[in-house]
């Protein structure tokens, strides 16, 4: 069992903030994982689990034990001629996953292309994309209980998922370890083109010669989201900062009577919508603005960067900034999609 002491966590987070943690553990056993929580030096410390980092701000150094979920394998565990039933194990990257999927024309996941992470994350926000959520395909989670070592097999209904959420981000937050998560995925893919770009992205791809399958929808999406998002490799950032927030109608008519051309969604609720946080941000004159070694993408208001050397406590302060911004502007308060680790 390898533990190390004082590790920077700068490569584990896809911002790049260069903080230390106490403790930092690479999981890739159940068996592990117990030996670990149960050491008697770490029993009563914090402990952060971390996937891909693709999702969390560290405002400062880690003062407990990170789990990094390093854990592998998918498995079919059952089959019939219209679906196939995938155990996967948490620290899979997710979009291996889908490009595992897609080259054996699994359909379900393909819109949730080159979104970062691990599988074992995936759940604890419901991640979503173009149409899709992972609720859609999700069949059920394996978790440790990191109080009490115990397991415990989580239906989809107990998970509560929710725009970007679920019970890990609310009653249950940080006290499991997801080690496996079971998806459904289809034989016969059902084409999800109805949001964004995809459609015109997939004609281009079409005109070019390819015909139509989820492999092309999974390039189209990658298409799509590389020219939008900026590669955390090349430049720091966690991808989308805020959520799209859901408001009553009322607010969106008084919007348009300024914007009338205001992007919104409808949701279940016919009294309610949903507006782009980016095209909030943007109107509030945030897009491509550089502020010390941080600031927004350039060609989407909704990422923060790290230009070179930002501290956490810097994207926090502009996240903040940004969030005084549009409630002055629009009267919406804003929510961060991204986990802050260190801050009160």
């Amino acid at each position: 069992m390898l533990l190390q002491k004082s590790i920077s966590l700068q490569a584990y987070n896809t911002f790049g903030i260069d903080v230390e943690a106490n403790y930092f553990a690479n999981i890739t056993s159940i068996h592990q994982l117990r030996q670990i929580i149960f050491k008697e030096e770490l029993k009563d410390i914090p402990k952060l689990i971390l996937g891909g980092g693709s999702n969390i701000l560290f405002t400062g150094n880690f003062e407990g034990i990170v789990l990094l979920n390093a854990m592998k394998g998918i498995t079919l565990i059952r089959e019939t001629p219209q679906e196939v039933w995938l155990q996967v194990a948490g620290g899979e990257v997710w979009h291996d996953l889908v490009q595992y999927c897609v080259q054996k024309n699994w359909g379900g996941i393909e819109n949730l292309s080159l979104i970062p992470g691990s599988v074992g994350a995936a759940p604890i926000q419901n991640i979503g994309a173009y149409g899709v959520e992972l609720k859609d395909v999700f069949i059920s989670l394996d978790a440790l209980h990191l109080p009490t070592g115990q397991l415990r097999t989580f239906s989809k209904e107990e998970c509560q998922f929710d725009y970007r959420n679920s019970i890990f981000k609310q009653s249950l937050k940080g006290q499991y370890f997801i080690y496996s998560v079971c998806l459904c995925l289809q034989k016969q893919p059902v084409f999800n083109t109805n949001y964004g770009a995809i459609q015109q992205t997939l004609a281009q791809l079409e005109q070019a010669g390819k015909e139509r399958s989820i492999a092309t929808l999974s390039e189209a999406i990658c298409q799509i989201r590389s020219q939008k998002l900026p590669d955390p490799k090349v430049i720091g950032n966690s991808g989308s900062f805020f959520k799209n927030p859901e408001v009553p109608r009322s607010i969106l008519e008084a919007i348009q009577k300024n914007y009338p051309k205001v992007p919104n969604y409808p949701l279940k609720d016919p009294n309610k919508v949903k507006l782009p946080a980016a095209w909030l941000i943007e109107k509030c004159g945030w897009k491509g603005k550089v502020i010390g070694n941080t600031g927004t993408y350039h060609k989407q208001a909704l990422v923060l960067v790290n230009h070179g050397n930002a501290t956490g406590k810097e994207i926090y302060n502009l996240s903040e900034t940004i969030l005084q911004s549009v409630k002055k502007q629009f009267d919406i308060e804003l929510e961060r999609e991204v986990n802050v680790i260190g801050m009160n």
